[in-house]
């Protein structure tokens, strides 16, 4: 007979049939893009996509399981929905129907093993699950967005606190939640986040030091802090951290000096989502209308190209 954690691995392996359209239109509404649930999941934007589209129906059940996650909702709501036989018309003959009890105790077993998996992983003192979204490109001097989604586990969350280290000469702008660091020009910017239920945002715009060095990855890096039954648990914050330094706009996912189609909705949503906080987006919108940006690194600002 297995082992109780080849029973567990077995469990979380097994495939299950997903609904693409459904995924789709969760995510979209909840305005979250390929790229976040990506790195929730640990996978890429393109099994994402396929996954949306229908192109891989069945996956396995654990990457089920962190799709909800990063979904915000419950794992029935991205299953597709079949129809099941009534169980009384697979009766088995009776001697095989001893080994159908046995694999029935069998599959109890796994269950109950997996659901005391599940509780230990998303009872109330687990580390909620921290993934950060930063802009591939930017400029020196050029005010950035940056957002932090914190996805809790439980619907009575305890408190957390959020620590994001930024790289030299950075200096945090505006923020919402507000910083608890007291010291807009630290390196080091600290969140202490109340108690509650569902999902945290922490965006905050940060400027680029206008004497960073051009055509070279500056990194951030970040953790999550839960305080729980005297001990506290610390997980790394997830998803973005590098940026390349250059002649590149913020919005400018793919640095070819144009703000695209593809482009300029995501910018405006995250404007929309982040207003207040200090970024440009009529000078977003005037170069998507141009042909493109050019940038002039004495006064430090973007130019349109006609």
């Amino acid at each position: 007979m297995e082992n109780a954690a080849e029973k567990t691995d077995k469990s979380l392996l097994a495939g299950v049939s997903i609904d693409g359209t459904a995924i789709k239109t969760i995510r979209e509404t909840k305005k979250l893009t390929q790229l976040y649930v990506a790195s929730v999941v640990g996978v890429t934007t393109d099994t994402i996509s396929r996954w949306e589209n229908n192109r891989y129906p069945t996956i396995r059940r654990d990457n089920a399981e962190k799709l909800a996650t990063a979904l915000e909702v419950g794992l029935a709501e991205i299953l597709r929905q079949e129809l099941v036989a009534p169980e009384e018309e697979a009766a088995p003959p009776a001697e095989p129907a001893r080994r159908s009890r046995r694999a029935i105790v069998c599959a109890s077993l796994a269950l109950v093993l997996a659901a005391g998996v599940a509780y230990f992983f998303f009872n109330p003192s687990a580390t909620p699950t921290a993934v950060r979204q930063v802009p591939r490109y930017a400029a020196p001097g050029e005010l950035i967005p940056v957002q932090i989604k914190v996805t809790r586990r439980d619907t009575g969350s305890r408190g957390f606190i959020i620590k994001e280290r930024l790289p030299p000469g950075w200096r945090l702008v505006n923020a919402a939640p507000a910083a608890a660091s007291g010291e807009p020009t630290a390196e080091e910017v600290k969140w202490l986040i109340p108690g509650g239920n569902g999902p945290v945002t922490v965006s905050y715009t940060v400027r680029i030091a206008a004497a960073a060095a051009v055509e070279q990855k500056a990194a951030l890096a970040g953790k999550i802090i839960v305080h729980s039954g005297g001990i506290s648990r610390t997980e790394a914050i997830g998803g973005d951290y590098n940026v390349v330094v250059g002649a590149y706009h913020w919005a400018d996912a793919n640095g070819d000096r144009r703000i695209d189609d593809n482009e300029i909705m995501p910018a405006y949503y995250l404007t929309e989502e982040m207003k207040g906080l200090g970024l440009d987006w009529k000078g977003i919108e005037a170069i998507w209308s141009g042909k493109g940006y050019g940038w002039d690194p004495v006064k430090k600002i973007f130019v349109v190209v006609k």
